[in-house]
């Protein structure tokens, strides 16, 4: 992986970790395209910098983050699913990571189905309390992110929505679960792979960071603005966009770098 590519990773990462279009789908198709998805360096990375990422939601909501035990708890039950589902399923996963034909398709269903999503949901209700009963739901909804594509950001948003929480106070409890959730995903990979880092690779992974850190930041204040006002469609129609030009390239015998 050379540093532009590196840099590009980074931005894509930066802008749409907290987006419901995919960070991860987005990464598999950019280094589909660079030719470097095989690449068990380029794997560990496109983890790893979510670290960055999660770094960013620390810091806009750091007032957030100093409250009661119950905060941490619900944070706690939420995150048990993913780390239990992606233990057993992590060489699954690591081959879905290097598949864009399953990006394409999760990208064009997610995006109907976040078209369609805000009239299903009612979004008129007030703030509430989260239940713990409430974060164990949305933490199973944040699994079906496990496959390349779907969003953990859309997923954990949805299933908070489902809830009864508001579109403001579903985004910002998918940042906070997103914490806890990238830092195990990423600390784990980071423990099977530290081994095979070499020197020049800490500086590809803290430029990684660093660049995903301050795109992710930017990208959040937009996030939460434009989703209250607006809602999902736009993202809807964007993933459907993407996700049939993918198709369309890949029908049409254009060569990505997929398995």
């Amino acid at each position: 992986m050379t540093i532009l590519q590196a840099i590009i990773l980074a931005i894509i990462e930066g802008i749409t970790e907290f987006l419901p279009v995919s960070s991860t789908g987005h990464m598999i198709i950019a280094s589909s395209f660079m030719g470097i998805s095989h690449d068990d360096f380029t794997k560990m990375f496109t983890v790893n910098i979510q670290f960055g990422a999660i770094l960013s939601v620390v810091v806009l909501y750091w007032k957030r983050f100093f409250q009661t035990v119950d905060f941490y708890v619900k944070l706690v039950i939420a995150v048990i699913p993913a780390l239990v589902l992606g233990f057993l399923l992590n060489d699954y996963i690591d081959s879905l990571l290097e598949n864009v034909v399953v990006v394409a398709i999760t990208l064009l269903v997610g995006g109907i189905i976040l078209i369609f999503i805000d009239k299903l949901v009612n979004d008129t209700v007030s703030e509430r309390e989260l239940s713990y009963f409430d974060a164990l739901k949305i933490g199973l909804f944040q699994c079906i992110a496990m496959i390349p594509g779907v969003s953990r950001s859309a997923s954990s948003i949805i299933g908070g929505m489902l809830q009864g929480l508001s579109r403001k106070q579903a985004a910002e409890f998918s940042f906070f679960l997103a914490v806890p959730t990238m830092a195990a995903a990423g600390g784990y990979k980071l423990l099977k792979t530290y081994d095979t880092i070499q020197a020049e690779d800490i500086k590809i992974l803290l430029l990684g960071n660093l660049i995903a850190f301050v795109v992710a930041m930017l990208a959040i204040k937009f996030f939460i603005s434009f989703l209250t006002k607006y809602g999902f469609k736009v993202f809807g129609y964007y993933r459907i966009i993407l996700g049939l030009i993918l198709l369309g390239l890949l029908a049409s015998g254009y060569k990505l770098d997929i398995v």
